[in-house]
């Protein structure tokens, strides 16, 4: 659950203001600081976020980054954060970066390039969401959440929005006005704070980006990665389908299934079309070779493409793992030694349950213990409504002006894309349908993409320009871009991304690696992406908010 680094801001007028401006750069308008970066160093006394900046040092500019102010501190109780202010090219904007996993550290937030005029340079900030991990960023580390409420809260709800309040109280010190454009993005855990920043505190910031969102946090985290870790475990503690099978089985899909959008590329466009079956690549009786699965193998597979039960058959989890998605199944599903003994879904399953889970003072769990059960389920959502991030009351957000793009990958190996889709659809429904939700809320999902970043054949996204053209040009985004890369950087493939329901189709000319080469079409026949599952209620139920 990595946070992916990209956002970029456009062109902002501000009027009014203490700043010095140099000529504008094509259209960009520059503002200079009014007082000194180190002057930055004191306590600010904000309502409900006092903040205390520890340094702030001018860094010289670099072949990449402008000069800039870097200043880190923290908002009581600990949520510690970076901010970085461009001292020569500062053009009125605000980002802050998401956190993934469980987070833990403060990673430097990084100045992108947004494909703007020089000089357009946002100030970017981020936080560690309020603890210090012992493996900071891994995934087997919650024991900071044990016994202490305040870091608990601090994660699921309140550091995102205490940063924002504590940035833009510096950004005014800095330049004498504050931001006339605040955005965020996030991915995996990010893309949950994206979502919930939107859902409770809409007057935050003007546009957000939530990709691939963990907004469903508890059953994802406490239900979905158990099952992900248990039903690939044998009874000798060792994984059914191992690593060598992983090319045989996403072959045997991709045969399956390549073509059902009327194109042989080698992905596949929406797995929601497809009907695989791992049997037809079974091993004949007495056999196992790494072209071939065996009974137990079939099995095992199975059950990752579904979601996981209760004892009434209710799902768990609104979907599994899509057919697709096999070869990202390492690391995550499968072991991987160069990342550790154990899949990444039991380290965030099993310190979850053990040290998250639960109010504190309430008994406990951890992957070996979990059974899926109503009960169980039912027992994780005290806790889980305060990091939940599954409201679609989103009307305050809409009346500020606020613009929403939500994207995840059909591949997503870590958190299944069924979920996103059935959020989506959900929020259409109680923001007066999808032309109305259109407006100011819009979902790509992208072909083949991985978790936030990677692929077998697309392996980037990023629609943040498109997003700030949607809050500060008024142009909606009906077309994004994909692009699939080799491991030198050499580009491969690109392909559009038309917002949900709209699909990609080839219009028969030109090379099927140029995204020029497509056209948008409604799918084949509408599909039914609101799933009945057990987490019905969980969509009213908004979690705290803090000041």
């Amino acid at each position: 659950m990595r946070r992916l680094s990209m956002l970029c801001v456009a062109a902002l007028i501000t009027a009014g203001t203490m700043f010095t401006a140099p000529a504008a750069t094509a259209g960009e308008t520059t503002f200079r600081p009014v007082r000194g970066c180190a002057d930055l160093v004191r306590t600010y006394d904000l309502p409900g976020a006092v903040t205390h900046v520890e340094t702030a040092t001018v860094v010289p500019a670099t072949a990449t980054e402008p000069e800039n102010c870097d200043v880190r501190g923290y908002v009581e109780p600990a949520v510690r954060f970076q901010l970085r202010l461009p001292i020569k090219t500062y053009a009125g904007r605000y980002l802050q970066f998401g956190c993934g996993g469980f987070c833990g550290s403060v990673t430097a937030p990084p100045f992108t390039d947004c494909g703007l005029p020089h000089g357009g340079d946002v100030a970017v900030g981020a936080t560690d969401d309020g603890h210090v991990g012992t493996t900071p960023n891994v995934f087997d580390d919650g024991k900071w959440a044990e016994n202490n409420q305040a870091a608990r809260d601090d994660f699921a709800f309140r550091a995102p929005h205490v940063v924002s309040k504590a940035s833009k109280r510096l950004i005014t010190a800095f330049y004498g006005a504050p931001p006339r454009n605040s955005y965020f993005s996030g991915c995996s855990d990010g893309g949950r704070e994206a979502l919930l920043l939107a859902q409770r505190y809409p007057h935050d910031f003007d546009g957000i980006v939530a990709g691939a969102p963990a907004g469903y946090w508890d059953p994802l985290i406490g239900v979905y990665q158990t099952w992900l870790a248990k039903v690939n475990t044998g009874a000798d503690g060792k994984p059914i389908l191992t690593a060598g099978k992983l090319p045989a089985l996403h072959a045997a899909a991709l045969s399956s299934c390549d073509k059902a959008d009327g194109l042989g590329d080698g992905a596949i466009d929406d797995p929601r079309a497809c009907n695989f079956d791992p049997a037809t690549i079974a091993c004949p009786a007495g056999t196992d070779n790494a072209g071939c699965l065996t009974a137990a193998q079939v099995e095992a597979t199975k059950k990752i493409y579904v979601p996981p039960t209760d004892e009434r058959g209710r799902k768990l989890y609104p979907g599994g793992q899509t057919v697709g998605s096999e070869l990202s199944w390492y690391g995550w599903i499968l072991p991987a030694p160069e990342f550790g003994d154990v899949p990444a879904s039991y380290g965030l399953a099993d310190n979850y349950l053990k040290y998250m889970a639960y109010p504190i003072g309430t008994p406990h769990s951890s992957v070996e213990k979990f059974a899926f059960t109503a009960r169980e389920f039912d027992r994780l959502t005290p806790e889980g409504i305060r990091s939940n991030a599954m409201s679609t009351d989103l009307r305050e957000f809409r009346r500020a002006g606020g613009k929403l793009v939500i994207w995840h990958g059909w591949a997503d190996q870590a958190i299944p894309a069924a979920g996103t889709v059935d959020y989506y659809q959900r929020l259409t429904r109680a923001n007066g349908g999808h032309a109305a939700t259109q407006d100011w809320a819009r979902l790509f999902m992208v072909p083949g993409l991985y978790h936030c970043a990677t692929g077998d054949k697309l392996t980037e996204y990023d629609p943040l320009k498109q997003l700030v053209s949607w809050v500060e040009r008024g142009t909606a985004p009906d077309r994004t871009i994909a692009t699939g890369r080799d491991a030198d950087g050499k580009v491969l493939r690109t392909r559009p991304v038309f917002p949900y329901p709209l699909q990609a189709k080839y219009d028969g000319t030109g090379s099927i690696d140029d995204a020029a080469n497509f056209v948008p079409v409604a799918p084949s026949r509408p599909s039914q992406d609101l799933v009945s599952w057990a987490g019905n209620d969980l969509y009213g139920k908004a979690g705290p908010v803090a000041p």
